[in-house]
């Protein structure tokens, strides 16, 4: 599996991957014989990234299912790699019971990731199978290395865990991933951070880093990463409701983007030379910063895709024109070295041409214009206070369930609430339309602070002009502003991070930070290099760029990345 796109970003994460492959290539040395893995299903995928499956010495590879598993018998080793979650606990209990008797016997083994969980053994052990297990082990992977500059935890219930059912325990898995990096990369010198998920993960940090001090003396190592920045994701609860319009946003919004991958229909990349294909058969695209072209036009907005695809399609035709004409022995060599890479580039305009054609297919569409202008409409807090006709008629016309809740959720947020009558009102008109099995739906969105009663601040009025959360006229083909991944709206989220690299930072904002949820975190930076220099995120005197992680506790949205990346490349160019 190729790495290389993973040591291009300004810090090298391909040592996250390198260790987390090794540890676990270790963890399977230890199952001396034939193996069969039975996945999680959630951690297939980002395992994936750091060691191909294929490339394991695995026999066979299940997905972890209640019922038998029907080993084959010539596996010894059965490894059962999951989440420490108490409903998987039942469905390993369920297949080691289903294969007990059997022979030849068979070698039970459990990895937990990232840790191992008391409550999961005492769930074994209450099913009768803890003893069965040889091996209980850890893969103490925290994060898992997506691109050059994103890493994620995949803890995609983490704001539900925490906001919804009170459980602290994905907070600490993220403390434990932050210390993990300061590990590698050297200690944080400057923590900043809001929300009350964010205070909580400052906390246990401080915590885990306290207890390392008491039991062994820490090396001083020159830090790589000079400030962190802690988002707590219900600080700003619109930005991942707003329709993104970045190439990759859009692709995830229509097609679904996980793990690096999306799955295309394999009909629209066919050849008229290739032979058929089944109706339903799906194409594989990976999608990462080690594809030149897709690096290129990732995080432009989608009406700035078109013409770069044009220009590219221009160099490559030129390229190959080189081929005609009289030509030495020496240059007919020059140009059959550079064939494969010509090649390979006129492969993938054509693949990023096709994927175009379908999102266009989509946002040409009266229905996604239409509800994109409602959205708009919203952001700019045009008649946020009275029933939306468009989420009327979508609720009439039965249109998916998620869709009329997202725009609700739009309109509520950026009303700073409904009033009560109307919230009544939109919430009636669901259940009779949608059924009464979408109530706790709405319920949770309640608790959640989505879908809320109107209060007499209008935190998003203010906010909104404050911080130009909304930006007019803004060239979405040559941008100055972080606004163009949603064409007209900035992410909150990202206006903060922005903030921050200012000479102020969050200071000059004294006067709206009251309108956000939970305390600010703001350590002062200390010293930590030999000369004495005090390592601050607006010194002036330090030699290398500095280098901000802006860590989202709750999930973010790739027009989010698109806006940071945006961020950073105009930090470059100061």
């Amino acid at each position: 599996m190729s790495s290389a796109h993973l040591t291009t970003g300004r810090l090298n994460v391909e040592i996250i991957q390198k260790q987390a492959k090794k540890q676990l290539l270790c963890l399977l040395e230890k199952c001396d014989g034939t193996k069969a893995i039975v996945w999680d299903q959630s951690l297939k995928g980002p395992i994936d990234l750091i060691a191909k499956c294929s490339s394991l010495d695995v026999v066979k590879m299940y997905p972890l299912c209640g019922g038998n598993l029907t080993i084959p018998s010539n596996i010894v080793n059965v490894i059962f790699i999951t989440r420490p979650q108490l409903d998987h606990m039942d469905l390993i209990a369920e297949n080691i019971h289903g294969e007990q008797g059997k022979r030849p016997r068979k070698e039970f083994h459990l990895f937990f990731v990232p840790r191992k969980s008391l409550l999961c053994q005492k769930r074994l052990q209450d099913q009768g199978v803890f003893g069965t297990l040889t091996l209980i082990e850890e893969f103490k992977c925290d994060l898992f290395p997506f691109d050059s500059d994103l890493l994620s935890m995949e803890l995609s219930g983490s704001f539900r865990e925490f906001y919804l059912e009170n459980d602290p325990t994905c907070l600490y898995q993220v403390a434990q991933a932050i210390h993990g990096l300061e590990k590698l990369y050297g200690k944080i010198p400057k923590v900043t951070g809001r929300g009350p998920a964010a205070s909580k993960v400052w906390e246990l940090l401080e915590r885990l880093n306290r207890e390392e001090e008491d039991n062994k003396a820490t090396s001083i190592q020159l830090p790589t990463i000079e400030h962190l920045l802690l988002l707590d994701r219900s600080v700003d609860l619109l930005s991942p409701l707003v329709t993104q319009l970045t190439y990759e946003g859009l692709i995830d919004e229509i097609f679904g983007i996980k793990y690096n991958t999306v799955q295309l229909p394999a009909s629209n990349f066919r050849d008229s030379q290739d032979s058929p294909m089944c109706l339903n058969e799906t194409k594989q695209i990976v999608l990462n910063s080690g594809e030149e072209l897709f690096a290129k036009i990732r995080d432009k907005n989608f009406n700035g895709v078109g013409p770069i695809l044009s220009m590219k399609a221009k160099v490559i035709s030129s390229q190959f024109d080189e081929r005609h004409g009289d030509k030495s022995v020496q240059e007919i060599k020059q140009f059959v070295a550079k064939l494969p890479s010509m090649l390979a580039s006129k492969q993938s305009l054509a693949k990023h041409t096709t994927i175009a054609e379908m999102i266009k297919g989509v946002t040409d569409s009266s229905s996604f214009l239409e509800s994109l202008q409602v959205e708009q409409e919203l952001l700019n807090c045009i008649d946020t206070d009275k029933p939306n006709a468009f989420i009327e008629d979508m609720i009439a016309q039965q249109l998916p369930l998620l869709k009329v809740l997202r725009l609700l959720c739009i309109q509520s947020l950026t009303n700073s609430g409904l009033k009560p009558k109307l919230l009544d009102y939109y919430k009636r008109e669901i259940i009779q339309t949608y059924g009464y099995q979408n109530l706790p739906t709405i319920l949770n969105l309640e608790k959640a602070g989505l879908l809320k009663q109107q209060q007499s601040a209008r935190q998003y009025a203010v906010l909104r002009k404050a911080l130009r959360l909304t930006v007019e006229d803004e060239s979405e083909i040559t941008p100055k502003d972080i606004s163009y991944v949603h064409s007209i709206y900035a992410p909150l989220s990202v206006r903060l991070a922005e903030q921050l690299l200012h000479p102020n930072g969050w200071q000059g904002l004294n006067d709206v930070m009251g309108l956000l949820p939970g305390p600010t975190i703001v350590n002062a930076p200390y010293d930590i290099r030999p000369s004495g220099r005090r390592n601050s995120i607006t010194s002036e005197d330090s030699e290398p760029p500095k280098l901000v992680m802006v860590f989202f506790i709750g999930g973010c949205t790739f027009a989010e990345i698109s806006a940071l990346r945006f961020l950073s490349q105009q930090e470059d160019c100061k």
